[in-house]
């Protein structure tokens, strides 16, 4: 991974374990079990994502087996009270499908995992075709870029462009994905907008802004 922002397409996982509308109950439950899944969209036959079916969709089935729920509790669940009777796949997904762009920044993705509280997201092109899946833990692989790969990028796309004629060298150095920015340059102005943009590159885990102006005391 070169650059930044990295994009979700940069990370996903492109082997995807999938299944069909009619995929039945028991099938999802062993496929989860054999390739350790906790969730996997469900296609047409063209490969277009329609819905996902997850371990939450599934539960109601046992949480339900042998119990008669009262009126409120049918109306308050009815959802998962159909569920519970579900057999096929289009019968338990949840649709449509929380999905995402394989050009869509990381961020945008960590942003849909929160708000819709899922653990993964299919990714999709333009047509809705599946072309991986993306995981909480697919985003977290940026943090594992190598100090003298973020160190590079700073130095060319913020301080080079931001201080190209310092008054002292602008020093950049990266421990554990910490930075830390040195140096005397002449425009104050631009000091906390550098730390900002070094802020936003992908992998960088805190920012030391040590960086004076021309004119400080």
């Amino acid at each position: 991974m070169h650059g930044s922002p990295h994009r979700v397409g940069d990370v996903m996982t492109r082997a995807v374990v999938a299944v069909g509308r009619e995929t039945l109950f028991k099938d999802i439950v062993e496929r989860m079990e054999q390739f350790k899944v906790s969730a996997m969209p469900v296609l047409e036959g063209d490969g277009r994502v329609i819905g996902v079916v997850s371990e939450a969709d599934l539960l109601p089935k046992e949480e339900f087996r042998d119990s008669d729920p009262d009126r409120f509790t049918q109306l308050r669940r009815l959802p998962d009270l159909a569920k519970a009777g579900a057999v096929r796949a289009e019968e338990l997904m949840s649709t449509p499908a929380v999905s995402v762009h394989s050009d869509a920044a990381l961020a945008e993705a960590a942003r849909i995992m929160a708000l819709r509280h899922v653990k993964r997201l299919p990714v999709v092109n333009a047509e809705g075709g599946l072309e991986g899946v993306v995981s909480r833990s697919d985003l977290l692989k940026v943090f594992l870029r190598p100090d003298n790969d973020l160190a590079d990028e700073i130095r060319r796309d913020i301080v080079d462009v931001l201080f190209p004629a310092p008054i002292e060298p602008v020093h950049v150095v990266v421990t554990e994905g910490v930075v830390t920015l040195t140096g005397r340059v002449g425009d104050a102005a631009r000091i906390p907008l550098a730390a900002r943009l070094v802020r936003g590159v992908e992998g960088v885990i805190g920012v030391n802004c040590r960086l004076t102006a021309a004119d400080a005391a």
